[in-house]
Formats: structure tokens, C-alpha cells, sequence
């Protein structure tokens, strides 16, 4: 089985018969860093197993090293994160969130693509559309899977640092996720320094969305990516936030209008902050 898309919908993930997917659960929210655990066993799509974006999506004990909030985890912590899942690199992925905009679920997918799978898709709507459809949940914790032997590596190609960043940002090609009022500086609720890196554009996430959380139609979203870019190379394109996880729902609205290949600067804005010499925009 695989995907030929980056989202599922609710009648596709439905229509998987069990034991044929694997299904994680992302939802996290970051002025409770405990509630998506807790939220996930109160009730769960059947059969998922948690990602925790602060425990298992990211190393927190690297931030001190200029990465950011959410700093990427080695890849040998992450192979031993997807041993201890009992993934295997055979077996398709669905992520899911809350419904808010795909956003653990989008980092998950992203890191999944980086060591090479192939099938992984975020559930359209999030769980919002999975209750919405009238399908079932199921709550406490789930069977423990058996554990798998897994070794993986990241694609470099896939990433920038600070000096890609900044040389992506000089040719128009770095795109911010944040929502404008951060991305001009007027607030700051997360980081020390409000603004942009110069140079940077602006597309707040929530753009690529409908009223009800799921992606707009691909015609719509490429049209608006493409005014967006004006007329530069999408394939060149890449992603920042806060801490590179709204950044990745930029990616997967590019993907779904056909345009891949954009690339994903993980350290983000309280990255680039991290070292005062690096310049700030704001306006």
C-alpha cells in the first residue's frame, strides 16, 4: 500500500483495514506540554500510538547548541524512538492532530520523509474531521507493539543551517510560517526577540487552510504559492517558524499543489536569534 499524496481523508484512513497502517497520534499543545498526552487517553483513533513533539519529535537537551526550541533529534535517538514504536520502513504511516492545522502531525510526516519513507500521510482534518465523520475512538493506553531493530539516517539535502537560511533569505526564497503580527515583531509570546530574518517572506500557516482545518484544493493553494514565490524556483524554497514545526505545514501545502522539493531550516527564528550578531527585520 502507499499514498499518492501527502493527506488522507477520513473515509480513506477509515477504509485501511487494521494492522495495515500504523496511526500516530501528534496533538500537543505548547503552553501544556502534558495535555496531548493526556488528551490521547481520553480517547484516540483505534490503534494509535503517541508522538511526543518535546520527548520524541525533539531533542530538548540541544537547545543550548544555537538549534532552537525544537531542536531535530539525532538520528540515533530518533531510530531508537522508532524502534521503541515498532515502526518498520514497509509499513504505511498516517499522523493526525487535533484538527488545528496539522501541526505535530506535519513534523512527524517530514521527519518520516527525511530517513526515507515513502508512505506517510497527514490526516486531513485531524481528529476534528475523524469525530465529525462519526467514527470511533478509543481511550487509554494502547498495546504495546513490538519493538523493531531500526537504523536510519537524515537527508542532508532536506535541511538548511544559518548560513542557507540567510543565503535562501537574500534571494526571497526563505518563507516564514509565523502569523503576521509575529513575523513583523509587534509580539513575541515565545522568544526573546520579535522580528524576521531580512529578507524573508511571510505566509502564516493557517493560510493554506479552510474554516473547518482542512487544506484548500491544490488548485487553490498553487495558485497562491506560486503568486507567493513570484515566479523563483519553488524547488527552492525553504521553511522557517518559530522552532521548525508550523514551518513543515508551509511544506506539506507545497507538496500538495505539486510543488516539491522545498527544504526545511530547523533551527527557525529562536534559532537565528541564538546568535546576536545575526541580523533582525521587523514591519
Amino acid at each position: 500500500m502507499s499514498f499518492s499524496a501527502p493527506l488522507i481523508d477520513v473515509a480513506g484512513l477509515a477504509g485501511i483495514p487494521a494492522g495495515e497502517v500504523m496511526i500516530f497520534d501528534c496533538r500537543v499543545d505548547l503552553a501544556d506540554p502534558t495535555q496531548g498526552r493526556r488528551d490521547f487517553l481520553a480517547g484516540h483513533i483505534p490503534g494509535a500510538v503517541y508522538a511526543d513533539l518535546d520527548h520524541d519529535l525533539s531533542d530538548l537537551s540541544r537547545q543550548s547548541e544555537g538549534l532552537g526550541r525544537h531542536p531535530l533529534p539525532s538520528a540515533a535517538a530518533f531510530s531508537a524512538t522508532l524502534g521503541r514504536w515498532g515502526w518498520r520502513p514497509d509499513l504505511p504511516v498516517v499522523c493526525y492532530d487535533a484538527g488545528n492545522g496539522a501541526l505535530a502531525a506535519a513534523r512527524l510526516w517530514w521527519m518520516l520523509r527525511a530517513v526515507g519513507a515513502q508512505a506517510v500521510a497527514v490526516l486531513d482534518g485531524g481528529l476534528a474531521a475523524w469525530l465529525t465523520a462519526g467514527q470511533p475512538l478509543e481511550a487509554g493506553e494502547p498495546a504495546a507493539r513490538a519493538p523493531t531493530h531500526v537504523e536510519i539516517s537524515f537527508e542532508p539535502s532536506m535541511v538548511v543551517d544559518h548560513a542557507g537560511a540567510a543565503d535562501a533569505a537574500s534571494k526571497g526564497n526563505l518563507v516564514d510560517a509565523r502569523a503576521e503580527p509575529r513575523y513583523r515583531g509587534e509580539v513575541e509570546p515565545l522568544d526573546r526577540v520579535a522580528g524576521h530574518v531580512p529578507g524573508a517572506l511571510n505566509r502564516p500557516f493557517a493560510s493554506n487552510l479552510e474554516p473547518d482545518g482542512r487544506f484548500k484544493p491544490v488548485a487553490a493553494l498553487r495558485e497562491e504559492w506560486l503568486a507567493l514565490l513570484g515566479g523563483r524556483d519553488p524547488a527552492a524554497a525553504v521553511h522557517m517558524c518559530g522552532s521548525g514545526v508550523t514551518a513543515i505545514h508551509n511544506m506539506l501545502a507545497m507538496e500538495r499543489a505539486g510543488l516539491g522539493g522545498s527544504r526545511l531550516y530547523p533551527p527557525s527564528w529562536s534559532g537565528w536569534i541564538s546568535d546576536p550578531a545575526r541580523p533582525v527585520a521587523v514591519g
